[in-house]
């Protein structure tokens, strides 16, 4: 009972039936109206993995800093952050990547 709750709380458009024994969700062909909205949903969605990612890089070189305030040479302090920033934008571009393949996935009709 508690999964159905989950399903309709989490405003998917889905109408899950509970016999006793088995969820059954009937999945509508999607419209372009909803193919529309989903790309949109994973565009926010990539956006947030962007977000997180930059954080991650504040972090890093954040942590990177204070090893140099220890004593660290100025040198590999700067070669720490520049891998930091090479990881940074790694990541990044597979985000991208994974979301060009995703919007192509959703509007393939």
């Amino acid at each position: 009972m508690e999964l159905n709750k989950a399903i309709v709380n989490a405003n998917l458009g889905f109408s899950p039936m509970d016999n006793g024994e088995m969820l059954i969700i009937n999945i509508p062909p999607l419209t372009e109206e909803r193919r529309i909205e989903l790309v949109k949903r994973s565009k926010a969605e990539a956006e947030n993995c962007r977000v997180s990612i930059r954080i991650a890089r504040k972090d890093a070189n954040d942590e990177v800093k204070s090893f140099g305030k220890d004593g660290l040479p100025e040198d590999s302090v700067k070669d720490a952050e520049d891998a930091v920033q090479k990881l940074t934008d790694k990541y990044i571009a597979k985000a991208d990547s994974i979301l060009k393949d995703k919007e192509n996935d959703i509007m393939k009709v």
